[in-house]
This record gives C-alpha cells, sequence and structure tokens, in this order.
C-alpha cells in the first residue's frame, strides 16, 4: 500500500485540527468525521455516549465465518496546550521537516490516524477478513474520566468485547550497549491513592509555640518518601525486558547499577518497573496564614506490581517512612493487570519487527502508568491486550519528553510504519 504513510500523515493532520482538549472534550466532531469515514469503507458504524455530546464511536468489518475479534483501539480527547509555549500551532497539524506537529501528535492521535487508515485501505481495496472480525474502537474521555473505555467495558461489554486488542502504551524503540529495543506493552501497574495525615493544635501563627503545628510534622515524612527507592522485586514483564537488554535479573542491584553507569535515561523507566512506588504529589494544611494548623495532609499517588493492592501499598509505606506519628487514608485502588505475553499476537510483532529492523529484540514491559488496555483485561479476562505503536525515527528519548508537552511531534516515516503493521496484522489475525 504505498499511499499509506501519506494518508495516514493527511489523517493525522485532520485530527489534530479538531480541537479536543478534554476537558471540555468536544469530541463528537472528531467522531462524526471519522465515523463518515469508515461506512465509507464499508464499515458498519455505531455512537454510544455516556454524556451527551461526547460519543464513542465503534465500527465493525464481519467476515461470513466466526473466528477471532481483533479491535485496535484508540482515543481521540488530548490534554491541553498553551500555544505561548509552542514553535507551531498546536492545532495546526502541520507538516514540517518530516514531522506532524500539533497536540495529539503522540498522545495519540497518530495511532488513530495509523489504525482507521490501515483499515480503511484494506477495507476500499476490497479485504474484508475471512472469518472474525475487524472492530475499531475510538473512545472520549481517556485522559480525565470514565466516559470512554471505562464505561464501555463496564456498562456496554457487548459493544466491545474481543479476543485480542492493540492500544497504546509502547512501541518505540530505545538503544542499550549494543541491544536495539521495540517494547510491547503487556501488563500495566495499578493504582493506590492515599492520603497520610499528620495532627497538631491549632493556636494563633504570631505566638509558635502555642499550638502544636501539625504541618512541621511532614517534614520528616516528606524527606524519607523523597529518599525511597522501590523495594526491588522481580516479575515477569520487566524480567523479559532485562534479557533483552542482556542484563542479569537475579542481581537487581547490580543490573540498576550497570544501567546507571551505562545509560542513566533507562534507569529511570526501568527501576519504576520493579517494584512499589511512592510519590507525594500535593500538601495541604491550614485555610488561613495566621493558624497554626492542627491538621495537615499529604496526598501521595502510589504505583503497584500487576495484581497488588491495598495491603502492599501499606506494608510500602511503613518500610519507607514507618508506622507512627501520622495516619493513612486510602481512597482510591485499581489493581494493575497483564495479558499472557507468550502469544501468537507477541509472534506477529516479533515477525513485523525483524523484517523491518534486522537485529532488533522485542520485549514485552510493564506501563508504569496508566491505559484503557486495563479496563479490557478486567472486562474480558481471556482478552490478549497489547499497547504497541512502532516508532523507529524518534526513539524512547525524543518522544517521551513530548508527551503532554510543547512541540508534541510525530516522524512521517514512523506513521508509515505503524499504518503497514496494523494493516498486515489485520490480514494475517482476522484469515
Amino acid at each position: 500500500m504505498p499511499d499509506l504513510e501519506r494518508a495516514t500523515t493527511e489523517l493525522l493532520q485532520r485530527l489534530i485540527q479538531f480541537d479536543t482538549v478534554n476537558p471540555p472534550g468536544n469530541e463528537e466532531p472528531a467522531q462524526l468525521f471519522l465515523k463518515a469515514m469508515l461506512e465509507g469503507a464499508g464499515f458498519e458504524c455505531e455512537l454510544h455516549a455516556a454524556v451527551e455530546g461526547r460519543p464513542n464511536l465503534i465500527a465493525r468489518l464481519r467476515a461470513p465465518s466466526d473466528g477471532p475479534t481483533l479491535c485496535l483501539a484508540g482515543h481521540v480527547d488530548t490534554v491541553p496546550a498553551d500555544p505561548d509555549d509552542w514553535t507551531a500551532d498546536p492545532w495546526s497539524g502541520e507538516l514540517r521537516d518530516g514531522y506532524v506537529w500539533g497536540r495529539g501528535a503522540l498522545d495519540m492521535k497518530s495511532q488513530v490516524a495509523a489504525e482507521i487508515a490501515a483499515a480503511v485501505a484494506l477495507a476500499s481495496e476490497g479485504w474484508r477478513p475471512e472469518a472474525g472480525e475487524l472492530l475499531i474502537v475510538v473512545t472520549v474521555d481517556e485522559e480525565v474520566n470514565g466516559h470512554g473505555a471505562e464505561w464501555l467495558c463496564t456498562e456496554r461489554p457487548d459493544l466491545v468485547r474481543c479476543d485480542l486488542l492493540v492500544n497504546e502504551g509502547a512501541g518505540d524503540v530505545f538503544d542499550y550497549d549494543g541491544s536495539r529495543v521495540y517494547s510491547v506493552a503487556v501488563a500495566e501497574k495499578g493504582v493506590c491513592r492515599f492520603d497520610i495525615v499528620t495532627h497538631g493544635r491549632a493556636g494563633h501563627a504570631s505566638t509558635p509555640r502555642i499550638g502544636d503545628n501539625a504541618l512541621t510534622k511532614m517534614a520528616p515524612v516528606l524527606a524519607a518518601l523523597r529518599d525511597a527507592t522501590p523495594a526491588l522485586e522481580l516479575s515477569p514483564e520487566p524480567e523479559a525486558l532485562m534479557r533483552a537488554m542482556g542484563l542479569p535479573s537475579d542481581d537487581l542491584e547490580a543490573a540498576l547499577a550497570e544501567v546507571e553507569s551505562k545509560d542513566p535515561r533507562l534507569l529511570t523507566m526501568l527501576e519504576p518497573m520493579l517494584g512499589v512506588t511512592l510519590s507525594p504529589t500535593m500538601i495541604s494544611a491550614s485555610t488561613a496564614i495566621n493558624v497554626i494548623p492542627a491538621r495537615a495532609r499529604l496526598t501521595v499517588d502510589c504505583r503497584l506490581p500487576p495484581g497488588q493492592g491495598e495491603e502492599a501499598a501499606r506494608e510500602r509505606v511503613a518500610a519507607a517512612v514507618g508506622q507512627d506519628g501520622f495516619d493513612v487514608v486510602f481512597s482510591d485502588t485499581v489493581v494493575g493487570n497483564r495479558s499472557p505475553a507468550d502469544t501468537p499476537l507477541m509472534g506477529h510483532i516479533r515477525d513485523f519487527i525483524e523484517r523491518e529492523d534486522p537485529g532488533a529484540e522485542v520485549a514485552p514491559i510493564v506501563v508504569t502508568g496508566f491505559t484503557d488496555s486495563r479496563w479490557w483485561r478486567h472486562a474480558f479476562p481471556d482478552c490478549v491486550a497489547y499497547g504497541f505503536f512502532p516508532q523507529r525515527t524518534m526513539d524512547m528519548f525524543e518522544t517521551a519528553p513530548l508527551v503532554h508537552s510543547a512541540d508534541e511531534r510525530i516522524s512521517v516515516d514512523d506513521l508509515g510504519l505503524a499504518a503497514s503493521f496494523y494493516a498486515e496484522l489485520a490480514e494475517k489475525v482476522l484469515r
């Protein structure tokens, strides 16, 4: 498909021009545009919304016989952008020096464009699945609330049930000590948020000793959290990644020390995969400047390996800061999950990379953040859900700082690479 790169590029430019900054989102015009495009190629399309004006797009291309359902998923909402910080208009979709510029160029209108351009190209040429179904799910509200994939998987699972899912989360390449590695997100850490609360006695701020300042009691807690490092524990995904990098997994401290000495940038990526992390992010105390606070509250963002929950977080807090002098109040826990890494889908990815970038490794990883793949795995335990958007022109260290930042952009070459992967995958799986 020689025109696939161009079609993907033009579609991404158009999608960036839809201002879908969330909040408020306003995704409906973009979704209607994509719906018309897919229907024109022969897809059956539906729009389903949890809230008015923010519809999720479901598109199907069915085979005459039963078989697997392959879902290509993505979201069209984006985070905000301040034009004063950019060297391009964030909503222009400008094509400059072989790159498409604009908010969503990486997260994740690029993948949506590549998936849909690939699907439309196949269908327009007369291709149809021989068995099963090609399912396209374009969601809203991924960046803020749960009106997209979470709502669909929870409230309308009949619409999005699938056997195989390809979503965001990984795929950009990195080099380490002679190894060239493409990551595949097969798992996600869980989220566990809580408050650490210290107590004292209120008093007038003009007389410091008259009260018992709860805020100053946070000082040792903050210092301990600043110095805390993950209690290193090995799980399948980082073990596989370390193997691809040529690192020993029987001595994690030695492996991390080696990475730090050779490429400290990779330590930032690898270390959080190896255990529970604690990040203090917000603090509050007195509501008046002249009142010594009787209570101070520190909010902590905790991320846990797949399958772990509140108890693991409590143990990590106790190990990092002790158990005395404060209360721990949990507010929100979402347990992380994983898909098996040894699957035919992983085999298709390896075959594609071996052909496109001979000698490169493919390694499963655990995402330390959060993507919508988690909802599919939870709703459909047999679903193999991976994050994979292959990029080789811009490596991981070029793309990561641009996500949610100024001058977000993506290489046209990488758009063509990704679109060719999705087209090839559909032809291989649905036959």
